[in-house]
C-alpha cells in the first residue's frame, strides 16, 4: 500500500468488485438507478459500521464533512440521508448476502491453516444463534412474542480462526433446531451444539452424511447401556458408554449406537453429559470439543459490541437484512485485512484503531505498528539548549 491511499481504501481493496458487481446484476440493483449505486450504499454502510454512527443524519454529517476525499475513497454519489434511507429499504438485500457469503469463502480458505485448540484434523464448527430485540411496533414483521419482536442471527461458526461459515436470518420465533435441516455440512466435520438441537431425527441425517456432532443430552433421556470403557477420573471424565436409544419414537428416529460421555467441570461443579456419534476420539477431547463451542458465543458477543446490529437505519425487513449482512461483510473485511497484510493485532485492537484513523493516508501496517508500541522514539532536537554550558 503506498502512502497516498486512505485506510478506508486500504480496507475496501481488500474485497472484489467484480463479485460485487455480479450480485448486482443477478438481482437487478442497478436497475432505475440515478447516481447513487449499490456499491456507494454498501460503502455508507461500511463507513457506519467501521466508526460506528448511530443514524442515518449521523452518517451524512459525517461522510460530507470529508467531501475531498470521498472521491478518492471509491465514492461517486452523493451522499443524503433519504437517499441512503431509499436504498436500504428497496434494494434488494440479497445483493449484499452474496457478497457476505463470498467474503465468507475468502476469508475461510485464508484461516484454513489456523490451529485448533484440540488436536484434530476434522473441520470443527460450532453452530448457535443470537436473538436481537426489537420494538415491536416499529418492527411487526419480526415476530417473536405477542408484546415482542425479535431477529435471530443463524451462525455456523468455523473454529478454525472464528470465521462464519454460513449465517441465516429468521424471525424470533424459528426455533434453532430447524437450521439443522439447511446448514451446510460437509462430510468429517464435527459440529458442536447447545441442547437446542437435539433433534434425533435430523442428528441422523447429519450421521448419515456422514459428519460428526458433539452435543449435550436432556435429562429425560431414555436409553440403555450397551457397553463402557475405562475412563480417568482425575481429568473429570465419570463414564464413556455406548448406548441405544430406548423412547418409541427416538428409536425410531435414531436407530444406531450413540456414545455417551459424562464430564464433571471441577471448576464450576457441574456435571455435564454428552451424546456424539464420533467414537474414535478419546473422551476427554468430546468434552473439550463442546467447551470450544463457546467460541461462538464470543463471535456474537463481540459483533453485538463492535459492529452496529443492535439498532437500525431503517425498520423494513429489507433494511435490517441489509445492515446485518454488511456488518457481517465489515467484520470479514478486517479479518482479511489482518491476514493479508500480516498485521500484529486482534480484530478488536485493529478495529477501534481503524475507527480513529479511516481517512488517515497512511499503509495500515505503520499506523498499527505506531499505536502498539510500547517505548517512544527518541527525540532529537535540533534546538540549543539555553542551559547547556
Amino acid at each position: 500500500m503506498y502512502p497516498g491511499q486512505s485506510v478506508f481504501t486500504q480496507l475496501i481493496q481488500q474485497v472484489s468488485r467484480y463479485e460485487f458487481n455480479k450480485g448486482v446484476a443477478r438481482y437487478r440493483g442497478h436497475v432505475r438507478l440515478r447516481s447513487f449505486s449499490c456499491w456507494d450504499q454498501f460503502l455508507c454502510m461500511v463507513f457506519a459500521q467501521l466508526t460506528g454512527r448511530h443514524g442515518l443524519r449521523d452518517i451524512e454529517v459525517c461522510l460530507n464533512s470529508q467531501r475531498a476525499k470521498l472521491y478518492h475513497m471509491g465514492f461517486r454519489g452523493r451522499v443524503s440521508r433519504t437517499t441512503l434511507a431509499d436504498a436500504n429499504a428497496t434494494r434488494d438485500f440479497r445483493i449484499y448476502q452474496d457478497f457476505g457469503c463470498h467474503l465468507i469463502d475468502v476469508t475461510r480458505k485464508l484461516y484454513g491453516g489456523e490451529p485448533l485448540a484440540v488436536d484434530l484434523a476434522n473441520t470443527v464448527y460450532a453452530l448457535d444463534s443470537t436473538t436481537v430485540d426489537l420494538c415491536l411496533s416499529l418492527f411487526p414483521w419480526a415476530h417473536f412474542r405477542k408484546t415482542k419482536a425479535a431477529i435471530k442471527i443463524h451462525t455456523l461458526l468455523d473454529l478454525r480462526g472464528s470465521i462464519p461459515a454460513f449465517i441465516a436470518l429468521t424471525d424470533g420465533k424459528v426455533h434453532d433446531v430447524r437450521l439443522l435441516d439447511v446448514v451446510p455440512v460437509e462430510a468429517d466435520a464435527i459440529v458442536t451444539m447447545d441442547r437446542a438441537y437435539l433433534d434425533f431425527a435430523r442428528l441422523y441425517a447429519l450421521h448419515r452424511i456422514p459428519a460428526y456432532f458433539v452435543l449435550r443430552a436432556k435429562r429425560n433421556l431414555c436409553c440403555r447401556r450397551v457397553d463402557s470403557r475405562p475412563v480417568d477420573k482425575s481429568t473429570g471424565l465419570r463414564a464413556d458408554q455406548t448406548i441405544v436409544l430406548t423412547g418409541k419414537r427416538s428409536r425410531r428416529a435414531y436407530p444406531e449406537p450413540l456414545r455417551r460421555v459424562s464430564f464433571v467441570d471441577l471448576e464450576r461443579r457441574k456435571r455435564l453429559v454428552f451424546l456424539t456419534n464420533a467414537f474414535e476420539i478419546p473422551a476427554q477431547t468430546v468434552a473439550e470439543l463442546y467447551k470450544q463451542r463457546w467460541q461462538v458465543e464470543l463471535f456474537f458477543k463481540w459483533i453485538k459490541q463492535h459492529l452496529r446490529i443492535k439498532t437500525f437505519y431503517g425498520t423494513s425487513a429489507n433494511a435490517v437484512k441489509t445492515q446485518i449482512w454488511i456488518a457481517i461483510s465489515a467484520y470479514l473485511l478486517v479479518a482479511l485485512a489482518k491476514k493479508r497484510l500480516h498485521l500484529p493485532a486482534s480484530l478488536h485492537t485493529i478495529l477501534h484503531i481503524v475507527e480513529v484513523n479511516l481517512f488517515e493516508q497512511t499503509p495500515l501496517f505503520q499506523i498499527l505498528g505506531d499505536a502498539l508500541l510500547r517505548t517512544p522514539p527518541p527525540h532529537h532536537s535540533n534546538q540549543l539548549n539555553l542551559f547547556e554550558f
